[in-house]
């Protein structure tokens, strides 16, 4: 995108013209006063110009300088730039380079079958030795290519071995850790149970049982025989005369109660 100056109106953006119509009209009006400016400036200066322009849709407007060919003033050219154009007319040289590309085909073909070791029947000694030669270079980087992708994969492996050790041992301290947490519990409710059987202990020592000779292996058969105990305290106690002179008469109905 550029600007140029109009007398009067200051900087006009130039850019494409975006009507179809308004750019051919455009076009025409501006190659009209193109070819008429080198018309002047070739007869004005004496200068030999060669002009070329195609429209959009690859029409052609030439312009050269009178009496001189647009070949002429293109041969000009090539010599002042030191450019050369092919003369594909020749057709000696057409035949001489289709012989050369023949002859470096047939030569690769063979190359190639000597290296497959198709056909050896043709080689000389010193051929042979030069192919013995490039076989071997071609073997030696071949290896070098396989020990790099064998080295590649061994890194892999290395990798993923790494990696399923430190996940392994991930995986056995969480356990050695539930573990312990489980030992630590059952260590917890072993005391507690411990707790509880000297409790029992204390509470037989307490409340020993009446009536009989082996005292009861848990809570349960001390809470089942403390009503009877609690009967026969609140019987004796019942039983009990309060004044003073009715106490042998108490004690004769205590015999008579528990006696037999």
């Amino acid at each position: 995108m550029s600007y140029h100056t109009v007398m009067g109106r200051g900087k006009i953006e130039v850019k494409r013209i975006e009507n179809h119509t308004s750019r051919q009209v455009t076009f025409s009006k501006r190659r009209t006063g193109l070819l008429k400016k080198t018309h002047e400036l070739s007869v004005l200066c004496d200068a030999q110009i060669g002009l070329i322009v195609f429209s959009s849709k690859g029409k052609l407007f030439e312009y050269t300088t009178h009496p001189l060919s647009m070949s002429q003033i293109i041969d000009r050219y090539l010599k002042t730039t030191g450019s050369r154009i092919p003369d594909y007319n020749n057709r000696e040289h057409l035949h001489s380079e289709l012989t050369r590309i023949k002859k470096e085909t047939s030569n690769l073909q063979l190359s190639l079958q000597r290296y497959k070791g198709d056909d050896l029947s043709s080689a000389q000694l010193d051929e042979l030795n030069q192919l013995e030669q490039q076989l071997e270079y071609s073997i030696q980087k071949v290896r070098a290519r396989k020990f790099q992708l064998w080295q590649q994969q061994v890194d892999n492996l290395q990798r993923k071995e790494k990696l399923l050790e430190r996940e392994n041992e991930e995986m056995h301290n969480w356990l050695m850790s539930k573990r312990q947490v489980e030992i630590n519990q059952q260590e917890a409710a072993a005391m507690t149970e411990l707790k509880l059987v000297g409790q029992e202990h204390q509470l037989f020592e307490q409340f020993p049982f009446y009536g009989s000779e082996e005292q009861p292996n848990s809570v349960l058969q001390l809470a089942a025989n403390l009503p009877d105990l609690q009967l026969h305290s609140y019987q004796y106690h019942r039983l009990q005369p309060t004044h003073p002179n009715l106490h042998q008469e108490s004690t004769s109905a205590q015999y008579h109660i528990y006696g037999n």
